[in-house]
């Protein structure tokens, strides 16, 4: 190493001499002007740095304005397996992605700023969700978060799909309706299902909150269970076979309940899935339990990789009140009878399109007194209904989600945060 020269006190530098004569420039001409041509300048004020724009609680500070240069962040990566491994340094992979990502339709940022909308909103859920607060009031804050982050945009971007708040032994599709005075309770197991979509790309994932330690263990299980299946999916992954590594997972842990052990089972006919633009369910159904389903994931789907499990008899049946609903993607083409249903139509139409509603969403939309319209959608299968899924009463039920994108070179777990 060359050891630096020393300076005499009064030798400038040039770079130095450069800097102090756009100062002065800047601040006018010096003071005073001394015997030797030496004169005191003015001395530049620093201006203070800006501070980085931090989310508030609750959030109100829209995603654009965090992410000014429209960049957002990217999921944890899992390179593939096998045959697949050559994917990661393929060049004409990695050119077809660079490709992607340039292309408004298929680029990745449209699922990434879902799912950083996703990440923020459960951050703040999660402080505050407690035992004594209403179901109604504990979606709002999720979906107002949701609106806010997004920054809502008529059918552009909003709300994926009605928020799931299941307790206990019902496992899915339950959001609280206009009305609902349901009260999370000390000994629930509260199942959080949140979707944002941008542009129809749908983040889908969810996760599951006990405030008794009795049923961590269920918890452990199924967290355990999904990330199997995000580990083990990949593209050319025949969906029977991931079921089995699901089922393994799951099937490996206990629950003790007042003594008695209980194994963790895996919820037989719910099932992860396909994800298509504006549409929750694509064709492909991921099961929980090994099948002989020899269809293949492919490169550039998006799965939502969820399993549940339940310390019942691992099977659900419809139950309850209905709150969940969406247009159908083939809906038939059929006179209506109702000029109610006619007008809900085109209400649904205009504010939902194919992505799930639920009635909240209807009154928020403007709409009163519409039941009997609905139901009559529903009855002639322009629309479907999906009511609560329940296990066994007394059983309880658990659940994890995440969405992957398979990539042309490595797969994408676009929901993964710090927390799960």
């Amino acid at each position: 190493m060359i050891a630096p020269l020393e300076k005499k006190p009064d030798e400038v530098p040039p770079a130095e001499a450069d800097s102090d004569l756009e100062e002065a420039e800047e601040d006018g001409a010096p003071e005073a002007q001394g015997a030797g041509g030496e004169g005191k300048k003015k001395k530049k004020k620093k201006k203070p740095k800006k501070k980085k724009l931090q989310q508030t609680e609750p959030p109100t500070i829209g995603l654009s304005k965090l992410f000014p240069d429209g960049t957002y962040p990217e999921g944890e990566l899992q390179d593939y397996k096998d045959d697949n491994a050559y994917r990661t340094t393929s060049e004409e992979k990695r050119y077809q992605e660079r490709m992607e990502m340039e292309d408004p339709e298929t680029t990745y940022n449209n699922i990434r700023r879902g799912a950083e909308v996703h990440r923020q909103v459960r951050q703040y859920v999660r402080k505050i969700i407690k035992p004594g607060m209403r179901m109604i009031d504990i979606a709002d804050a999720i979906e107002n978060g949701t609106r806010t982050l997004v920054e809502e945009n008529g059918l552009e971007s909003g709300v994926g799909f009605p928020t799931g708040l299941s307790l206990n032994h019902c496992a899915a599709h339950y959001s609280p309706n206009p009305g609902d005075t349901l009260v999370l309770g000390e000994k629930d197991v509260l199942k959080v299902d949140i979707g944002v979509h941008v542009k129809g790309r749908i983040l889908d994932s969810a996760f599951t909150l006990t405030f008794d330690p009795t049923y961590e263990t269920l918890l452990e299980a199924v967290k355990a269970a999904t990330d199997t299946g995000v580990r083990e999916a990949g593209i050319d992954v025949r969906l029977g076979e991931l079921a089995g590594y699901i089922q393994e997972t799951m099937e490996s842990y206990e629950v003790e309940v007042n003594g008695k052990m209980l194994p963790v089972k895996p919820i037989e006919n719910l099932s992860g899935h396909s994800i298509k633009p504006y549409q929750i369910h694509g064709s492909k159904s991921v099961l929980l339990v090994k099948n002989d389903d020899q269809t293949k994931m492919e490169e550039g789907e998006y799965f939502a990789i969820e399993t549940f499990g339940s310390t019942g008899r691992g099977k659900v049946i419809e139950q309850g009140e209905c709150s969940h609903y969406a247009r159908m993607v083939d809906a038939p083409h059929v006179p209506l009878r109702l000029t109610s249903a006619k007008s809900l139509l085109k209400s649904i139409n205009k504010n939902f399109g194919t992505l799930p509603f639920c009635r909240r969403y209807l009154e928020r939309a403007g709409e009163s007194k519409y039941l009997l319209a609905l139901n009559h959608l529903v009855s002639q299968g322009i629309v479907q209904d999906y009511p609560p899924l329940c296990d066994v009463r007394g059983s309880m039920t658990a659940q994890f989600e995440h969405t992957i994108l398979l990539r042309p070179t490595r797969k994408e777990v676009v929901s993964r945060g710090v927390d799960y």
